[in-house]
This record gives structure tokens, sequence and C-alpha cells, in this order.
């Protein structure tokens, strides 16, 4: 029985190291949905302390074996939503000048950040890489390009197509073909014969 006992603390302490490197290995991906959600660097590192806070906190409520990254970033969406709801304004009732006041409604704008969260996780892996830096970090093409060690003409092509798959998905919705690869050969011609690959 005491052996049982030893060896269930023993991997409890691994599981609890294992899931902290999980959770620092996972950082820089919490950071850049953060500002893709707030668009403002500040709220954004608000924004992952919060969700790293709340996944210490239910670390118990985490199944090992299942994805550790997706149960993050669904923390930290919830914690996102919920300082929305907190910053809503309110209007006091018993006022004749609140009745006057109103507000547009918010859900349109929950509904286009779900589409458009949707349509960007179909995006290739490497596009919506260079999408990311480009747009939310405000990157240069050349900078970008040394981070992922592509040539300047890739890295615009990346963009590019990223730009048109989205536009694609958020306007015809997934019905039509569109090609998934994106590999990075030929990136460069492409790029040279279409003007359209610029931020």
């Amino acid at each position: 029985m005491a052996i049982e006992t030893s060896t269930t603390n023993t991997s409890t302490i691994n599981d609890f190291g294992d899931f902290h490197e999980q959770l620092t290995a996972v950082l820089p991906r919490l950071r850049i949905y953060a500002l893709s959600l707030t668009r403002n660097r500040d709220s954004a590192d608000d924004l992952v302390h919060d969700a790293v806070v709340k996944a210490l906190a239910g670390r118990q409520s985490f199944q090992p074996g299942t994805n550790l990254a997706a149960w993050l970033f669904r923390i930290q969406r919830n914690e996102f939503i919920s300082g929305l709801r907190r910053l809503r304004p309110t209007v006091p009732v018993d006022s004749a000048v609140a009745e006057s006041l109103s507000h547009p409604p918010h859900q349109d704008s929950g509904l286009v950040m779900r589409e458009f969260l949707t349509a960007f996780s179909k995006l290739a892996q490497t596009q919506r890489e260079a999408l990311l830096l480009a747009v939310v970090e405000g990157l240069p093409y050349e900078v970008i390009a040394a981070h992922t060690g592509v040539s300047v003409g890739t890295v615009k092509s990346r963009i590019s197509r990223a730009r048109d798959r989205l536009e694609h998905l958020l306007i015809d919705g997934d019905a039509l073909p569109w090609p998934a690869d994106d590999s990075t050969e030929g990136d460069e011609a492409r790029d040279d014969a279409s003007p359209a690959a610029t931020v």
C-alpha cells in the first residue's frame, strides 16, 4: 500500500512538471492569439496572464493526454469574452435621460469574430504565421523572412494567399474547393507575377 502511494505521488509530481513545461511552450502562441483578440499589446499581455492564472488554478480539471493548447486557448477565449461582458456599458433604468439612450447590439461582433476565427483556423500554418506577424505584430517583410527562414517573396506570397483565402472563406464559405498546398516552391515566381501581395 505504501509503495502504491509513493508511485502515485511521484507520477503526480511528474505530471505537474510536464504540465508546466507544456504550458511554457504554448505561451508564445497564447500571446499571438491574445493579440488577435485584443489588438493591443498591453491588453494581450493581461489576457495571457489571466488565462495562465486560470489554467494553473484549474490544473486538476485538465486531463493528461488531451490537447493542452486547445484547453488553454478555450480558457483564454472565455477570459476575453468575460472581459468584454465586464466592459459592457450599463445605463441606470431609473433615470429619464437614461431611457432615451440606447446601445447597438453586441451579438454581431461576437458572430463575426467566431466566423473569422473559424476561417483563420483553416489557413495553412505558414500562412497564419506570416499573416499574424505582418498584421498583428506589424513586422516588416524582411524581418518575417529572416524569422521564418524563407525569402521576402515567399512571405509576400503567403500573406497574399492567406488574405485571399480568408476573403473566400468569409464571403463564400467553404463550399468551393481551394488548394490546400502551401509549399514554398514557386512562391517567389507567383509573387513577382502578382502585385496583390502587399500589406
